[in-house]
């Protein structure tokens, strides 16, 4: 048995020991992105070898965090893809204003910039008191950053641009506050977010919801784990409400694909028909 077939067993074991002593499944994810990330963590660990990383998986919780920490791909910024929010602001908040209470959920909120950006929008349009946002993730030392609210001041400049770019009524510098070299978003924005842990792998339907966000997250699960993870939100959703996707994703020739209509193509924006 060549050397690659020995790696890909010992990566079978480790994502089954992963599943078995935590509930953390990623077996189905993109085989060639866990691939690399494993290796990539192997080479930070001092270990020799993924078989050696199990019994510190199954014994050492501390090890088990970073190691899925690793897993976790936080890309993100504020107001990233600027025209999405446009297009939500445009397209969804005017129909969200006829629900005297509506419900949002970012699944992969990362440390949580895209979260505090929805927020921003929803209070500009002055809707932000009647809406709860579940903003959830599997990584806890990302929700941990993203409950701070800190951010790299550096970062600011660019996120006034996409600020702007999205369709800002005011100026960006209102929502946040220079502390110690960081930006500390307003309190007031954390007023209506909940952060949460959730694994869209292995946990179940976040009920009622009239918005949902992922956004390029699912580009690292497999087909059978996208459409998987594309029913939880189909089965989440009220009916009339809004998934928006990352725009490298799209529901064509997926399961639920005639479940909804196109809102806007370019931003990925879908809206569930009656029925299920």
């Amino acid at each position: 048995m060549n050397n690659s077939k020995i790696d890909e067993i010992e990566i079978d074991l480790l994502l089954e020991a992963l599943y078995r002593r935590y509930g953390y499944d990623f077996r189905s994810y993109a085989r060639a992105s866990i691939e690399r990330r494993v290796r990539h963590f192997l080479s930070l660990s001092g270990l020799e070898s993924v078989s050696e990383m199990i019994p510190r998986i199954l014994r050492d919780k501390e090890f088990f965090t970073m190691l899925v920490g690793h897993f976790s791909i936080s890309v993100t910024e504020m107001f990233r893809d600027p025209f999405v929010y446009r297009a939500v602001r445009e397209k969804i908040v005017p129909l969200l204003r006829t629900w005297p209470h509506f419900k949002v959920w970012h699944a992969g909120c990362a440390t949580g910039e895209e979260a505090y950006s929805l927020a921003i929008m929803l209070k500009e349009e002055g809707v932000y008191d009647r809406a709860t946002i579940y903003a959830t993730d599997f990584n806890d030392e990302a929700l941990s950053k993203a409950k701070e609210g800190l951010y790299q001041i550096e970062k600011m400049k660019d996120a006034t641009r996409n600020y702007q770019l999205s369709g800002g009524k005011a100026s960006f510098s209102n929502y946040y506050h220079a502390r110690y070299g960081a930006a500390a978003m307003d309190d007031s924005l954390k007023d209506r977010i909940l952060f949460s842990n959730h694994n869209l792998v292995a946990d179940s339907v976040f009920g009622e919801m009239h918005l949902i966000l992922c956004r390029n997250v699912m580009i690292y699960f497999n087909r059978e784990l996208q459409n998987r993870s594309l029913e939880l939100f189909t089965d989440s959703l009220v009916r009339g409400g809004f998934l928006c996707l990352g725009t490298k994703e799209d529901l064509q020739f997926r399961d639920v694909n005639n479940l909804y209509s196109i809102v806007d193509d370019k931003a990925r924006i879908y809206k569930k028909k009656g029925g299920r």
